[in-house]
């Protein structure tokens, strides 16, 4: 677990005291904190929220906790390109303010980069709104990051040594990720206005332009996955039309060898015919002649090709 109070930290286990302001940052399955929420009287529904993987964005509250469920993107180990989400749970009541996850790499993650913001004085609203942020930002910098990669797709689409699967699957895993991004942004773009509307007259004040950025953030997120969602239909396409003209060149190749040897082969049918009085038999220099003959119409054909481009 890890405690946020005059400093950062990290305890085996935590003593929750109501009467002190106490950020708590651990896993969904900690004992500890199950066992103080019961106890707290904390509703059965909300414990089934909290422990349910298939869970959606939702906000929460009673007379006196309320629950925030976010999602965080990770990276999949199947690709760079394909992330997923994992379930984060924000608990608030009283003076406690709990950040619940699943993976301890999100927990890790999260506390690392609030420690640079924290401040001792900052109230529980305050907190949850830096955690968002954090949240927020890491999207912004997935989408950041797969603006990359989808530059060096389009350069690798028109280089020579072009791996056509591992393109086509490096653009399926973006879309992927892209169209998540884009969906779960919406839900959380309206839980974070809930959660600002149910703040106290005097807390929206005070968070006021903290949540309009946040909001902003959020709209970004939509609006550039969407974007890059679109992008990568293009791509796409662009791939299928780039293979598409490899494939003609490739045949328009081997119509052109095809048209060189078209008239040898006419040729060499005729010779080939087992006909007893054929003139060019008994000439002595027939042999050479046909092969003169074959070489000269393809060399012709082949210089025709060529000033065409064909080959």
């Amino acid at each position: 677990m890890y405690l946020f109070s005059d400093r950062l930290y990290r305890k085996d286990e935590i003593v929750l005291d109501d009467s002190k302001k106490q950020v708590v940052f651990t896993t969904i399955d900690n004992k500890i904190i199950l066992k103080w929420l019961a106890e707290h009287n904390f509703p059965e529904s909300f414990i089934e929220d909290i422990q349910n993987e298939d869970q959606s964005i939702a906000y929460e509250e009673n007379e006196k906790f309320k629950l925030i469920i976010l999602k965080y993107f990770i990276q999949d180990e199947e690709d760079e390109l394909l992330y997923h989400d994992e379930n984060v749970v924000i608990v608030m009541t009283g003076n406690t303010f709990l950040f619940l996850s699943r993976d301890t790499k999100i927990i890790k993650n999260i506390t690392n980069r609030l420690y640079k913001r924290y401040k001792q004085s900052d109230s529980l609203e305050y907190i949850t709104y830096t955690v968002i942020d954090i949240m927020v930002d890491h999207t912004m910098w997935i989408i950041d990051r797969i603006d990359d990669r989808l530059e060096e797709i389009e350069d690798r689409i028109f280089a020579e040594n072009l791996n056509e699967q591992d393109v086509q699957k490096s653009l399926y895993f973006a879309r992927r990720t892209l169209n998540r991004i884009a969906k779960l942004s919406v839900q959380s773009n309206d839980t974070v206005n809930k959660i600002y509307n149910h703040f106290s007259s005097e807390k929206r004040r005070k968070l006021q332009y903290e949540f309009i950025d946040l909001k902003e953030h959020l709209s970004f997120s939509i609006n550039e996955s969407k974007t890059y969602l679109d992008r990568t239909g293009y791509l796409q396409t662009l791939l299928m039309g780039f293979l598409s003209n490899r494939m003609n060149q490739a045949m328009q190749r081997l119509a052109a060898i095809s048209l060189i040897f078209l008239p040898i082969t006419f040729i060499a049918g005729i010779y080939g015919m087992n006909f007893k009085f054929m003139p060019e038999l008994e000439w002595k220099y027939g042999y050479f002649a046909v092969w003169i003959l074959n070489l000269t119409i393809a060399w012709f054909i082949f210089r025709w090709l060529k000033k065409r481009k064909w080959i």
